[in-house]
């Protein structure tokens, strides 16, 4: 289902042109974030991951 939100649009867009700076290269887009997020002087918190769960089917 796709709907037209102007939010949801602007954001891709923005999206789009920062991934188009870096050519769509994904380990350059993390380390742009990562080099924004460092030099943010925000604190981040780092949650240790979940421990995972043994699912089986019968």
């Amino acid at each position: 289902m796709k709907t037209n939100d102007p939010i949801v649009a602007e954001v891709r867009a923005a999206r789009d042109r920062h991934a188009a700076r870096f050519g769509y290269d994904i380990k350059e887009i993390f380390r742009n974030l990562k080099v924004q997020q460092q030099s943010s002087g925000r604190k981040y918190v780092r949650y240790p991951a979940r421990p995972t769960t043994v699912t089986t089917t019968q």
